[in-house]
């Protein structure tokens, strides 16, 4: 591409050795790419800005028990110094060093989480490094240009300007996201150096990877990249956020892995606000989204719930019924986002990331919410079903069945919706996961149910006993 460099900055030989069980050339096509994370079950909690102290103790405490299938966790490299929760998207070098934890911390934690039946994923920032000078977390001393160690000036992308343009591809992906200085990743020695660092966590544990600003990176590049992991088909999910009638489609990076539909996100936020919920029976494909198979999905993330075009835990019923849809519902591989309370949207977690209790010091603990974790079981039940029996109110009730494992209603009007419901359920009792009652489903898969304004009922076929 005339855009890169094409010479080389470091000797071939020292960016092969930094890429710690890389290939000695590139492996031929794109990797395979794997569509949710390893295992039988795809929910993923994002433990955001927690310790690994805390996220272990999590692991093996709530995340295992409740049949979360994987853990987010955030950024493990060294960072720019500071509270800010984005000073974690400011990588200093790939040393694993933050407030977060040191390397053992970070290794305890993956050998924890696995022991409670857990996956790890890590948020890696390859995409860029800093837009400041000074020391990082881990001690090392860097200017935004020059990262001693790790790269130079003539590892960065020729633009050296803030992106202003996402209809122009080449300015999206070559120039500086947010002022943060961004990597030639068309470069041998920087790709070489990100495989280094991706190699290095795998050698930790680590079952996948979020990528963060997949979208700034050539495709291309990203294979390259991926091809010279020592896992190459890894779970990949990558940040793709849509624009329309931009240059860059989230859609070319199911070519490597999962892109996270952003879209699903904001939808939810306006047809819980100002919508109807029957309009949800197509929701998906449906809607114009990528297919479910390659797309990460979420009620929110720690950037969306800061800006505001999703739903967040300040938005009370209206937040958790997003999540028992999306958990019910049988598209992409969802994202319980678990974060903490926030007036100042720069504000990094409390307690420097230390989690002595859910619901105290403004630790949010989304992922425990009972109405979300019941969930989580509901939906490994229901997997590998589709949607049956269909119904809505023609406004804001809707239930759904999932073949003859599972059944939900969600009830957002302001009053309560009292009917007998057609499941495809065997007959017999089952425990509403959401409330905690006995429902009886006769012999022909009927119940009677009266459902509160702004509540849910579950019941799936392996919560039999209250």
């Amino acid at each position: 591409m005339a855009a890169r460099r094409t010479m080389v900055r470091r000797p071939l030989a020292t960016a092969l050795a930094l890429a710690a069980g890389a290939v000695g050339g590139l492996v031929a096509g794109a990797p395979q790419a794997q569509a949710a994370p390893p295992g039988g079950k795809d929910v993923t909690a994002v433990l955001f800005e927690w310790k690994y102290a805390s996220v272990a103790r999590a692991c093996r405490d709530q995340l295992g028990p409740d049949g979360y299938g994987a853990v987010q966790v955030s950024p493990p490299q060294e960072r720019l110094q500071g509270e800010a929760w984005w000073a974690a998207y400011q990588p200093v070098s790939y040393r694993i060093g933050t407030r977060l934890g040191d390397r053992a911390a970070f290794r305890a934690m993956v050998k924890a989480c696995h022991s409670a039946g857990v996956k790890v994923i890590a948020d890696a920032v390859i995409n860029h490094m800093t837009n400041a000078s000074g020391t990082g977390s881990a001690g090392s001393r860097f200017t935004k240009y020059d990262y001693p160690g790790t790269y130079s000036a003539a590892d960065m992308d020729d633009c050296q300007a803030s992106i202003g343009n996402y209809q122009d591809r080449w300015n999206v992906q070559h120039c500086e996201l947010g002022g943060l200085a961004d990597l030639d990743t068309g470069e041998e020695y920087v790709r070489g150096r990100i495989a280094a660092y991706l190699n290095d966590l795998l050698s930790l544990g680590v079952d996948g990877f979020r990528v963060d600003a997949a979208k700034h990176m050539p495709v291309d590049d990203l294979k390259n990249i991926k091809s010279r992991l020592t896992k190459p088909d890894v779970y990949w999910k990558q940040e793709t956020l849509y624009g329309a009638n931009e240059a860059v489609s989230p859609s070319e990076y199911t070519a490597t892995g999962d892109a996270q539909e952003f879209r699903y996100a904001w939808d939810l936020k306006r047809v819980l606000n100002d919508e109807k919920l029957a309009y949800l029976k197509n929701y998906g494909e449906g809607w114009g989204y990528m297919p479910g198979s390659t797309s990460s999905v979420f009620v929110t993330n720690h950037d969306t719930e800061r800006h505001g075009k999703s739903l967040s835990y300040k938005d009370g019923a209206k937040y958790t019924l997003a999540h028992v849809f999306m958990l019910a519902w049988p598209y992409g591989s969802p994202d319980v986002h678990s974060g903490y309370e926030f007036s100042d949207p720069d504000a990094g977690s409390p307690e420097g990331g230390h989690v002595k209790a859910c619901y105290s010091d403004g630790w949010k603990c989304q992922h425990a919410w009972p109405e979300i974790r019941s969930m989580v079981k509901f939906r490994n039940t229901a997997r590998g079903t589709g949607v049956t029996h269909w119904w809505d109110n023609g406004n804001d009730a809707i239930a759904f069945g999932r073949g003859n494992k599972a059944y939900v209603v969600i009830n957002h009007e302001g009053s309560t919706v009292d009917r007998t419901f057609q499941t495809s359920l065997a007959p017999g009792s089952y425990c509403d996961v959401q409330s905690g009652r006995k429902v009886t489903v006769d012999g022909s898969g009927r119940f009677r149910a009266a459902v509160a304004p702004d509540t849910a009922l579950a019941l799936h076929a392996d919560a039999r006993k209250c």
